[in-house]
């Protein structure tokens, strides 16, 4: 357990009141008053991921419904021990049991939809109890402003009916006497009052016996009276029978609402917990989005990495952020340099963001930060000065570091601010070091700060220990606020002193007293810095060159992307003109068989039918499947020496053929089928023996060595890039004389879905479209079906 000292020290109330703020009910501010970070691993790893969990939901659902919940244990205890509930409590209980049957529903939307995983709220919405029944009962008896209803009886419906007619009669003889001809003058005011729960007229003083009956009371200046007349005293008495019923009535409501109550005390005060802790998660989700804030890895190997890491208490726009590391090899860092540059600020942010991590609470550093769940953290920082029992600053911290020292592990982190100060400085310093080397050598986790120049050089002769400071910058003459690993902090006194005007003899006076060591440790310090900036300005400069090189990249790839869509187009002219010279060679298979049918018939040579079913098959099949591939195929082919008897290909016709006789020089006479002909040397092909015929039952693109499925999976992808892929999958399809094909989109969101078929309405090619059935993929899926 962390100690109380170090939360306070470190200021982990503010953080825990910061995040209270964003909580939606009291049981939330109540349980986040007692939160305290956790020194065990897996339950730190369980709250960050809760956390996580609701920042998902805010990030997708915009908000979690959590109005209506009241912390109603104290109404359901009192109900436990017999207690008559007020309708107030009553309805303070029906609300909530409202509020958590909304939430369980959204959670079950939210569940359904897979849009996102949220497995830690779904297991509290499996183990928030289901009160449907009760908070039925509360509602049918009690409306939303704590009134019983008439319809909560059948008996205190009848009293009320009563209850109204006898008032009305009541109100029917008073009216009586205001509208008197007499009424203007005994009367101050023509209006019905109530004094002691009875139905009075206000009589003047003069005028007291003209009505006779009771009087309830009279006005300040004892001239007017309210007088219940004689006539209506009866019937007053009645209307105070039926009230006293109907509060007996009432009363028996409430002891039978409070009884079930009872009954359901135990779940309520579940409801209750697992309502407030999801409150706690959200409100944590929420600090987390208003504060810019990150969910943090966590370990158990005293390793700690901040990135860009905030002090979480002051202004996200004025704080400076720091990258702090240590933990692996370094395990020791030594903040040095003058005061009022942001040392302490240093140290309650590594030590704040660790506490909060261990809570659950998200950390105000960037993406990639990882931080250490230590079973103790140690911190003595600030002004310890006690006035109660008489001690000096000094000995009020070292009264805290005996303390520190007597508890500390190897999994502690411990934090010192300005180590050994409020004493000598030459025993301040040596203390210092002597302490420094107690903690890190007992292998606890350690970061100092001191003003000390003693210890500048402290982390070069230690191994594990580092030196660091905080940038100051001597133009402005103000602290930048920049942690420096690995620099130690250097006076800046001499050179302050000489921009303000001090002139240069006193201050070259001065540093004669320095010492020669101190002039080497300055310009070690200087020389450092002076490598930090350059370093600093190189990275700059490669963070150019990479943005530099990442936009070339681009537009390389946006140029290759060009190149593939020319590509395709030139691809798709070339099939188009494929397909006009397979028509074309139809046309003329078509012409040929009618001039051979009519040769058959005027001289009456005989061409059987199945030569000519021959003929035309041969014929369509023709077209040339890809002349792009085998281009260089029919080239050599066509080099090769022809001689009689060779079979050929005519490439014009697409038809096999057998040379007869060389006509001449440049052509040949082929034997197709029943068909002579002469032909072109250059349009044929000279075709090797087919020793076997195979054949190959696959369907592919023409022109393409990829196969074509049946299904494009699309899940995933961005909106432009999966527009782009169904483009180009349908146009593959078609090609590949597919029917029907499915794309996958999923449900998700529906953005991409309604994309797809709108995508698909448009497009030529596409006779339909719909939904897949059940066992097809249902809404996820489109079945397309093409031309």
């Amino acid at each position: 357990m962390i100690t109380k000292r170090a939360l306070k020290t470190l200021e982990f109330d503010k953080v825990r009141e910061q995040v209270a703020n964003f909580c939606t009910s009291s049981l939330g501010r109540t349980q986040l008053d007692l939160l305290e970070p956790s020194i065990v691993l897996h339950e730190v790893k369980r709250l960050l991921d809760e956390m996580d969990e609701g920042l998902d939901l805010l990030r997708v659902r915009g908000n979690v419904p959590m109005g209506g919940i009241f912390d109603v244990r104290a109404h359901a205890r009192r109900a436990q021990i017999g207690g008559m509930l007020s309708p107030t409590e009553l309805m303070e209980i029906a609300s909530t049991i409202r509020a958590s049957r909304i939430l369980r529903q959204f959670l079950e939307a939210v569940e359904a939809s897979e849009d996102i995983k949220i497995p830690f709220f779904i297991e509290r919405k499996q183990a928030l109890p289901i009160l449907t029944a009760l908070e039925h009962e509360i509602i049918a008896c009690i409306d939303d402003n704590g009134a019983v209803l008439d319809s909560a009886s059948s008996q205190l419906r009848t009293i009320r009916q009563q209850l109204r007619s006898q008032e009305s009669r009541v109100r029917e003889k008073l009216e009586s006497y205001t509208r008197g001809k007499n009424a203007s003058k005994m009367l101050s005011d023509s209006i019905i009052t109530i004094r002691n729960d009875r139905f009075v007229i206000p009589v003047k003083q003069e005028y007291r016996g003209s009505y006779g009956g009771i009087v309830h009371d009279q006005s300040s200046s004892g001239q007017t009276l309210f007088i219940e007349p004689d006539a209506v005293v009866q019937a007053n008495n009645e209307i105070r029978r039926l009230k006293m019923k109907e509060q007996e009535e009432i009363e028996r409501i409430l002891l039978a609402l409070s009884l079930e109550v009872q009954t359901v005390a135990h779940d309520i005060f579940g409801l209750v917990q697992i309502l407030g802790e999801i409150d706690v998660i959200l409100a944590k989700a929420k600090y987390g989005q208003a504060h810019k804030c990150t969910k943090p890895t966590v370990n158990d190997q005293s390793i700690i990495r901040l990135v860009k890491a905030r002090h979480p208490l002051l202004n996200i726009e004025e704080a400076v952020a720091n990258t702090i590391e240590f933990g692996d090899d370094i395990t020791a860092i030594v903040i040095t340099g003058p005061n009022t540059g942001g040392k302490t600020v240093t140290l309650k942010t590594v030590g704040l963001c660790t506490l909060m991590a261990q809570a659950g609470i998200p950390i105000p550093a960037l993406d990639g930060s990882e931080v250490a769940v230590f079973d103790q953290i140690f911190a003595d920082i600030g002004d310890e000065q006690s006035i109660e029992q008489s001690l000096s600053t000094f000995s009020s911290h070292m009264v805290n570091i005996v303390d520190i020292l007597s508890k500390f592990d190897e999994r502690s982190l411990v934090l010192f601010d300005e180590l050994g100060a409020g004493t000598d400085p030459q025993e301040g310093a040596a203390l210092a070091i002597s302490l420094l080397d107690e903690v890190h050598g007992r292998g606890a986790l350690v970061m100092a700060t001191t003003h000390y120049p003693e210890l500048k050089a402290y982390g070069y002769n230690r191994p594990g220990v580092a030196n660091a400071s905080v940038e100051f910058d001597v133009e402005s003459l103000s602290p930048t606020y920049k942690l420096l690993i690995g620099v130690p902090g250097r006076s800046n006194a001499f050179e302050i002193s000489k921009r303000l005007g001090l002139p240069k003899h006193i201050i070259t006076h001065a540093q004669s007293f320095t010492g020669t060591d101190r002039h080497e440790v300055e310009s070690m310090i200087a020389s450092l810095e002076a490598s930090r900036k350059q370093s600093e300005k190189d990275a700059e400069q490669s963070s150019v060159l990479r943005i530099e090189s990442e936009k070339i990249k681009a537009d390389l790839s946006a140029q290759l992307q060009q190149l593939e869509e020319q590509k395709d187009k030139v691809e798709q002219k070339a099939k188009d003109k494929a397909r006009k010279i397979v028509d074309d060679a139809r046309r003329e298979a078509e012409g040929i068989i009618a001039e051979l049918r009519t040769m058959q018939k005027n001289a009456q040579h005989v061409i059987k039918d199945h030569e000519l079913i021959d003929v035309r098959k041969r014929l369509e099949k023709a077209a040339p499947e890809n002349t792009v591939l085998k281009k260089q195929q029919q080239i050599k082919a066509r080099q090769m020496t022809l001689t009689k008897g060779d079979e050929v290909k005519v490439l014009s016709y697409g038809q096999k053929g057998i040379l007869l006789d060389k006509v001449s020089n440049t052509e040949w006479s082929v034997q197709i089928g029943i068909l002579k002909m002469k032909v072109a040397e250059s349009d044929l092909e000279y075709l090797k023996p087919e020793k076997q015929k195979q054949t190959v039952a696959m369907s592919h693109v023409k022109g393409r060595d990829t196969y074509v499925k049946l299904d494009l999976d699309l899940r995933g992808e961005r909106f432009e890039d999966a527009i782009l892929r169904a483009e180009k999958y349908i146009d593959d399809a078609i090609l590949s004389s597919y029917h029907q094909v499915s794309i996958i989109h999923g449900k998700g969101t529906g953005a991409l879905r309604q994309g797809i078929q709108q995508f698909l309405k448009n497009h030529s090619r596409v006779k339909s479209y719909r939904f897949g059935e059940a066992g097809e993929g249902g809404h996820g899926v489109t079945i397309v079906e093409l031309k």
